[in-house]
């Protein structure tokens, strides 16, 4: 075939490449599938192709959603474009409207809007009750919950609660359970293990890793994530193949980089509990969950340690006071960073309530990347020092 040289451009394929199989997963970055007739147009809607248009599928979102599946011991998953859009998928994917969710407290603030504003339009309600007391959560179940939402570790507070007590008990009531397990990554817990019936992820933090995707995922039992697909592509939720391509990729050294996440958090965890300006420490298996921190999540806490400055303390200065470690609004990550949650993550809870769960003006939350855990401790004392109006405390050498 003699082509013009603008088609060629168009066209062109390298010789042989069509025989070749990448180490690397190609990525399919295209908006839509071609098809050579309607036979084959049609053998998509009869489910025998699997991919017609980047909105509904992608093959790319798809090895990124059947990686975290495999992970979490799911029977089938769904890539979204951020965790927000797989919690929303989630729970479209079992709530209608006139039915309740029933969360935590302590709830991501994005959670809390997203529940509190707009599935309340969708005529969607949503209680709360204290996620930690079994007995406190049943009392706050209606004859209208459907949906019970957990998170494993809980933010900024990073309390573990009960996990197979609730789960049990939302099966007993007739209730659905979703997971976010964004915290503890299927490295440190499989809430599907536990009776989850879903588990979604903002992808963008661990399991991706590397600060440069926005993405989310959504896993569990197929019934449930075949309806949130449907919703992902109705609401336009879907994941791009280049982020999706990332996202698989940094998922490959996911336990690599957790297993150093995690043993960094501890050494920092203990250093501040031993800080003259930190009146407390939140870490998993260090101030609370002893016991749930073994049994859950392996004895290992987590990459998140939270803390609270002593009264008197100016959080602001503690900011302005670091050199290298960034404030940003978000977590995960190679690099250490720092968030202010009553300012970020937990802006959308009234004042009032967030006081009363703990979320105060002079919390902090460190992410804890994989720099050597003395840098990362001095550099922290940096803060401290400004935050106290002295002079650097530096961490004690080994």
């Amino acid at each position: 075939m003699t082509w013009r040289f603008d088609t060629r451009v168009v066209h062109f394929r390298p010789k042989g490449l069509e025989r070749e199989t990448p180490k690397a997963p190609p990525i399919y970055q295209t908006s839509a599938f071609v098809f050579s007739n309607l036979e084959e147009l049609e053998a998509y809607f009869t489910g025998e192709r699997p991919y017609l248009y980047t909105r509904y599928r992608n093959p790319n979102a798809d090895d990124f959603a059947r990686g975290v599946t495999a992970l979490e011991g799911g029977e089938d998953g769904a890539a979204a474009a951020s965790g927000m859009a797989a919690i929303l998928a989630a729970t479209l994917a079992a709530v209608k409207p006139g039915e309740r969710i029933l969360c935590p407290e302590e709830v991501y603030g994005g959670t809390y809007l997203l529940f509190t504003r707009e599935l309340a339009r969708l005529g969607i309600g949503v209680d709360f009750a204290p996620a930690q007391d079994v007995d406190a959560f049943a009392r706050a179940f209606t004859p209208a919950t459907r949906l019970v939402f957990l998170e494993t570790i809980s933010n900024p507070l990073l309390r573990v609660p009960p996990l197979p007590e609730l789960a049990a008990l939302a099966r007993k009531r007739g209730a659905v359970v979703v997971v976010d397990n964004t915290f503890a990554t299927p490295y440190l817990a499989r809430p599907l293990e536990w009776g989850a019936h879903l588990v979604v992820h903002s992808a963008t933090k661990f399991l991706a890793g590397h600060g440069d995707v926005t993405a989310g995922v959504v896993v569990g039992e197929g019934r449930f994530v075949k309806r949130a697909r449907e919703i992902i592509a109705a609401y336009g939720c879907h994941l791009s193949p280049f982020e999706a391509w990332l996202a698989a990729r940094g998922l490959k050294t996911l336990s690599v980089r957790m297993e150093r996440h995690c043993q960094n958090a501890a050494r920092v965890a203990r250093w501040l509990s031993e800080h003259p300006a930190v009146a407390r420490v939140f870490y998993p298996g260090l101030s609370h969950d002893e016991d749930r921190v073994h049994t859950l999540l392996g004895g290992r806490g987590g990459a998140l340690v939270t803390f609270r400055l002593r009264e008197g303390a100016n959080v602001r200065d503690f900011f302005r006071g670091l050199a290298w470690i960034k404030l940003v609004p978000t977590l995960a990550g190679v690099e250490t960073t720092v968030a202010h949650p009553a300012s970020t993550s937990h802006r959308a809870i009234p004042p009032a309530k967030r006081r009363a769960l703990g979320v105060t003006e002079g919390v902090v939350r460190v992410s804890v990347g994989l720099e050597d855990p003395a840098d990362i401790c001095e550099e922290l004392a940096r803060g401290l020092a400004a935050a106290e109006g002295n002079g650097e405390r530096t961490m004690p050498s080994d």
